[in-house]
Order: structure tokens, then C-alpha cells, then sequence
């Protein structure tokens, strides 16, 4: 069966929706750090952010509850700081919470009822975050999004999954939505005389020819097809090849888990395929993900299911211990109902606006004016990478680093976790510095293409009383089932059993809840 997709609707439908029916591991680095292949120079442009013009509308004051992750951050005496409040005409109070005690912090917070203009969420979902959206503590933004030159082009599919039962209440922070890829080991595909895999079944024969016909020419039986750790991610990618639901399907205009679907069972019986004849690491259930990489780097494994920039991490890592070793990396393989994808939700968590400190309408368009100037192409590029001259280099069309993270150059005390307020609304950084090597540039490549067959997930804006009591539990019994049917412990019937115990510990009520605010949100 081809699972019902969800209609892609504009950002104005999702608005009117919302007025109708009244929501990376890479977040540390820091603005000052650009990656290590240097990206190229960005596009042409004669406005900066201190030639904004000026204005005799004295600044808005505007607080924010923000991450830090690091030790010490930006303070009003940044250069950078100084710049995005010329430009944006604002006067900030930026109050920088560690990443280790956020959610303490921020519960303690919501709870005080006294918050600041804008407080960053991981997660609208969770029950502290839930209970004060419901308890009307925060402006709900979806009407006001389409003024906006910039917000209006939030992307309808992560503004939906950061939604609220259809309600948009948060500024999401970016990230890229096709982000899933497969990174294998070129120079092994190209010894065996192997083309680029673009079927299940290629998929499956790279990594047979990968454990069997010794792809690295050194006479051992010493190398398998596909390292996978104790992260479910890999498996959750691969279910959606065989046209599996990403977390809830559409049948019959209801929504089913897509463990208990057909596709889902057709997925996991491949995956003990591949266990049986070891073609995986026979650990997987307890290998560690920080040591992802090692086995492809060391020249045990060939193949790696995860983001689409693992692919050039490896790749970079790999040219060190074996200078003709490659690394070449694809979305997906094609499957029983064509190309699919598992996307992320796109974000990395949202802004809230809090209506104890903005209680004006007035006020609130300013806070969203705020966030609106500060995604212009001159505020991303600045939050993202600092000032030329200060922070960076363009050298022969490349930018290289002047300051290190550690660097602490007064007047401007960096700019440390500045870059944690940008939404990146529109999502433009790859465009401003292009990735210098060839594989950063096609994984970007693959991350944007990967947008046009991604599997979107139909409850993602929907809340459950007995998810947020039980969740924890009804997930670990899936994904225990799982194992023990890989490594077969279990037969079908077995995995069939413990199905029926998720839905005997909570998950029928679950699935009610959830298709109750799924015809709600549908109207």
C-alpha cells in the first residue's frame, strides 16, 4: 500500500488553517567556528548591517531566553552585538542559559509566570511548554507570519510539525528537513566494479559484496557491509524505502502507527536479513554512535544509513589513515512504491512569545519584526559567521577563520552563541557560503533533492494526554521488539504479541487521542 500523504499546503493555507481551527547535534557551534572546509564568498551584496537606515523611533527593548553551549558568551559589548541592534533597532537583553541546565531553567520559568519578551523551546510538546501554550501564555503567531517578508516564508511542512493541534505559536530554528542520506565507501564499490546502488535490492547487494568479495583487495575476510549503532535512526530511514508511515500513516482518513502496518513488517524482516548473514555488526543493539565512524575509517564497514554530512565527515576523517580511501553518499534507494525519505521535523526548536511581557498587539509586531530583519541575507550571514575582517577572510574566494572559539578579542568579546537567535527563515546559509569540497557540495545537494520525496509524519502537530504520560514506555516496548525480532528471540508472532502489549499499556488510548485531534485539526 501507498500511504496517503499529506497535501503540501502554502504557508497562507497553513495560517488560515490555524485562524479556522483556534503547533543538530549540530547546535553548539559556535558563529565564530566556520566549518572546516572553508565555504566560498558569499553572493555579492552592497547593504551591511551597520548601513541600516536610521530611524527616529527610539529601540525597542526586547529580552530573550536563550541556549549556550559554551562557557562564556557574547555580551553587549560585541561588535556583532552592537550590529544586529543598529541594524534590527532594537536594544537586547540576550540571557544566556547552559545547554546542561536549560530545561530546568526553563521550566522554572514557565512555572514563575514571569518570562521574558521571547524564550527558546526545544519542543512545544513537552508537558511544562503544553500545559502554558494551553494555559494561554503565549501569543499565537499564525496570522501575523504572512506581513512578514521573511517569515512568510517559513516551510509549511516544519512550521506543521512544530504546530499545536493546528495553532502556530513558535519561530522555528532551522534545519535542513531532507537531511537523510546513505554514505558508502566508493573506492570499495569501484574495486568491485559495482555501480551506485538504486534499488533495495542494489542496496542489499552492495553490502553482500561488501562482507564477501573483499571490496578493499587485501586478501582478509575481514570487512562487512553496514555499521549500525545502538540509534534506532538507521532503521527508522530505512522502513519509509519500503513505504512505511514516518511515526503515522492515513488509512480510510485515520491515523495508524506505522509499526502496525504491513510495510513496517516488510522492513523488519529485511533488516534480519541483513543481521542473519552479517552483513551488519552482529553488536548493533549496544555499540556506541560515537563511534559511528570508526569501523569505515578503519576499513571494517563500508556503509553508513544516517545524515547526509556524515558522509563528508568520515570522508575527511578516512583521507588521514588511507589517502585513496573515498566516500560518496545518495538519498535513498528506491523501494516496492518509489524513492522515499524519512525527513528530520526541520527545526531545532522554536521561540516563544510571552504575553506577561509583550501585551500588545503593538508590541508583538515589533518582537516579529525583530526576528524578521534579523533572517535578512545580511544578519543570517553575520550571526552565522561573524565580520569580515574580524571574525574572517576572504582568501582566493574562501573564507578562513580569524578567531578560533577560544579566542576572546576585546572590544568585541566574539560572538559566541549570537548565532542561537537566528531562525534562519528563510534556510539560505548553504547559498551564502557554498561548501568548498566536492562531497560537502553534493551532500548539500542530496539534503535539497531529498525535500521532494520526503515522508512527512501527519501527527507530528497533534498532542496526547497518554503519550505525554506514557510515551517513554510504549516507545521502549517497540523498539525492544524490534531488536528481539532482528536477532530473532522472537518470531513474527512474537513481535505480533508484543504489538498487542503496546496497545493493551496505552496505545490503543494513544491512537484514539491522537485520531480525536486529528479530525479536529482536519476542519
Amino acid at each position: 500500500m501507498k500511504w496517503v500523504q499529506q497535501p503540501k499546503r502554502s504557508l497562507f493555507a497553513l495560517t488560515s488553517m490555524a485562524v479556522t481551527v483556534s503547533v543538530i547535534a549540530g547546535c553548539s557551534s559556535s558563529p565564530a567556528a566556520p566549518p572546516a572546509s572553508a565555504p566560498a564568498t558569499p553572493a555579492a551584496s552592497t547593504a551591511k548591517p551597520g548601513d541600516a537606515p536610521k530611524t527616529a523611533e527610539p529601540p525597542f527593548k526586547l529580552s530573550i531566553m536563550l541556549k549556550s553551549y559554551s562557557n562564556d558568551n557574547a555580551s553587549a559589548e560585541s561588535k556583532v552585538w552592537k550590529q544586529v541592534e543598529e541594524y534590527t533597532n532594537t536594544k537586547l537583553d540576550l540571557q544566556f542559559v547552559p545547554d546542561a541546565s536549560y530545561l530546568d531553567k526553563m521550566n522554572i520559568t514557565l512555572a514563575s509566570g514571569s518570562m521574558p519578551a521571547a524564550i527558546f523551546v526545544v519542543n512545544v510538546k513537552l508537558p511544562s511548554v503544553a500545559n502554558a501554550i494551553k494555559g494561554g501564555a503565549f501569543w499565537e503567531v499564525g496570522p501575523y507570519l504572512k506581513d512578514y517578508p521573511n517569515l512568510s516564508k517559513a516551510n509549511p511542512t516544519i512550521l506543521n510539525n512544530t504546530s499545536v493541534n493546528g495553532k502556530y505559536y513558535g519561530l522555528y530554528t532551522t534545519r535542513p528537513i531532507g537531511r537523510m542520506g546513505i554514505s558508502y565507501r566508493k573506492d570499495w564499490l569501484d574495486n568491485l566494479g559495482m555501480a551506485e546502488p538504486k534499488t533495495i535490492d542494489d542496496f542489499y547487494n552492495m553490502l553482500k559484496a561488501f562482507t564477501t568479495k573483499d571490496p578493499d583487495k587485501n586478501g582478509k575476510d575481514d570487512t562487512y557491509g553496514m555499521v549500525v549503532t545502538k540509534y534506532s535512526g538507521p532503521w527508522d530511514i530505512m522502513q519509509t524505502w519500503f513505504g512505511a508511515p514516518n511515526k503515522w500513516g492515513v488509512k480510510d482518513g485515520k491515523l495508524v502507527p506505522a509499526h502496525l502496518t504491513t510495510e513496517y513488517m516488510d522492513a523488519l524482516k529485511f533488516y534480519k536479513k541483513l543481521y542473519d548473514e552479517k552483513l551488519i555488526n552482529q553488536d548493533f543493539a549496544v555499540y556506541d554512535s560515537a563511534k559511528w565512524n570508526d569501523p569505515i575509517v578503519n576499513g571494517k564497514a563500508g556503509v553508513a544509513v544516517d545524515v547526509a554530512d556524515r558522509s563528508y565527515q568520515i570522508d575527511e576523517k578516512l583521507k588521514t589513515v588511507d589517502p585513496k580511501g573515498a566516500i560518496d553518499v545518495i538519498g535513498a534507494v528506491s523501494g516496492p512504491t518509489g524513492l522515499h525519505n524519512q525527513p528530520t521535523t526541520g527545526y531545532a526548536g522554536v521561540f516563544l512569545i510571552s504575553k506577561s511581557a509583550v501585551k500588545t498587539e503593538a508590541e508583538l509586531k515589533k518582537v516579529l519584526q525583530f526576528f524578521d530583519k534579523s533572517n535578512d541575507k545580511e544578519m543570517q550571514a553575520l550571526l552565522g559567521y561573524g565580520i569580515e575582517g574580524t571574525h574572517y577572510k576572504m582568501d582566493n574566494g574562501k573564507l578562513a577563520p580569524l578567531l578560533t572559539i577560544n579566542d576572546n578579542m576585546a572590544p568585541d568579546i566574539n560572538n559566541k552563541n549570537l548565532n542561537q537567535i537566528s531562525l534562519q527563515i528563510p534556510y539560505i546559509m548553504p547559498d551564502l557560503f557554498p561548501p568548498a569540497t566536492p562531497l560537502r557540495i553534493k551532500a548539500n545537494n542530496v539534503m535539497k533533492e531529498n525535500e521532494k520525496i520526503i515522508v512527512s509524519n501527519p501527527g507530528e502537530p497533534l498532542t496526547s494526554a497518554t503519550f505525554t504520560q506514557k510515551g517513554a514506555q510504549l516507545d521502549q516496548i517497540v523498539e525492544d521488539a524490534r531488536i528481539k525480532y532482528i536477532v530473532g528471540k522472537v518470531d513474527e508472532a512474537g513481535f505480533k504479541a508484543d504489538m498487542e502489549l503496546w496497545k493493551k499499556s496505552g496505545g490503543d488510548d494513544y491512537t484514539k487521542e491522537m485520531n480525536e485531534a486529528y479530525t479536529v485539526i482536519k476542519k
